[in-house]
């Protein structure tokens, strides 16, 4: 990286850190420690019976409702500008992690302890191996490895398929997708709306034995776009005990966004 282009990706850290007005809670008083670069990243929400929900979630979080139900997520992307600082350390680019698809399945908790917001993993889906076994250590985060292709057509449509590898139960995506302009009442969404509850999180939540851990991560409010989807296979809630109504989800598109992510840290 030459000195020009590491000095404009710090001005744009700095940037991008200075934005916090759309947040509820500060970012940490402390140094992150990766940053990355959230790409062609598509939102399918269903609504789910909260009752299913609150059974697949750890009793030391509090499941998080709009309207009455849970909501489980289904979010491919991609990333690429992969960076980490160690403590005393710059940051620096991550060998054999520049850039990899992405496959999260999700829903919306709270802490009981703090009342924040989050997300809640049920799986993680990576086509790097470096990045499954790093963040399965470092983030106690539920990690596989699978194998995935992107493409991007001329359109603009994405063109993705996600294969877990190492199980016995299919965990499977095959979607086409795209954004088809910008939604202008998501723009920033505004709080309230089900486009904000579902997209504008700022930490996550996982455990550690009987701790609940909390993971913060920051961004500019999310540049959210109608979208449309078709969904050839989708096995990936299936996989994890949930099932997704009969009726089309709840659809939007990004195109790219900076996010910076900080160490986890134990609740109380």
């Amino acid at each position: 990286m030459t000195t020009a282009s590491a000095a404009a990706i710090e001005y744009d850290t700095a940037s991008v850190l200075a934005t916090q007005s759309h947040r509820s809670f500060p970012i940490p008083d402390r140094p992150w420690t990766m940053t990355q670069r959230w790409n062609d990243l598509l939102f399918a929400h269903w609504p789910i019976s909260a009752d299913r929900i609150r059974a697949l979630i750890p009793a030391s979080l509090e499941l998080d409702t709009f309207d009455g139900f849970a909501w489980a997520g289904v979010v491919p992307f991609w990333m690429d500008r992969l960076r980490a600082r160690l403590p005393g350390t710059v940051a620096a680019t991550i060998p054999f992690a520049r850039g990899f698809p992405e496959l999260n399945l999700r829903t919306y908790v709270r802490s009981k302890i703090t009342g924040r917001a989050g997300v809640f993993f049920f799986s993680l889906d990576a086509a790097s191996p470096l990045a499954v076994a790093g963040a399965r250590s470092l983030f106690h985060l539920p990690y596989f490895l699978a194998n995935m292709v992107r493409e991007t057509a001329s359109d603009g449509t994405v063109r993705y398929k996600s294969r877990r590898l190492l199980t016995t139960v299919p965990a499977n995506l095959q979607a086409n997708y795209r954004g088809n302009g910008r939604a202008p009442d998501a723009q920033p969404s505004l709080p309230g709306t089900l486009e904000h509850f579902l997209t504008e999180r700022y930490c996550l939540y996982t455990t550690s034995g009987r701790r609940v851990l909390v993971g913060n991560i920051h961004h500019r409010p999310w540049p959210l776009e109608r979208a449309e989807a078709e969904f050839r296979t989708n096995t990936l809630a299936h996989a994890h005990g949930i099932s997704l109504p009969d009726r089309p989800p709840i659809l939007h598109f990004s195109k790219a966004l900076d996010v910076y992510i900080w160490s986890l840290r134990a609740e109380g």
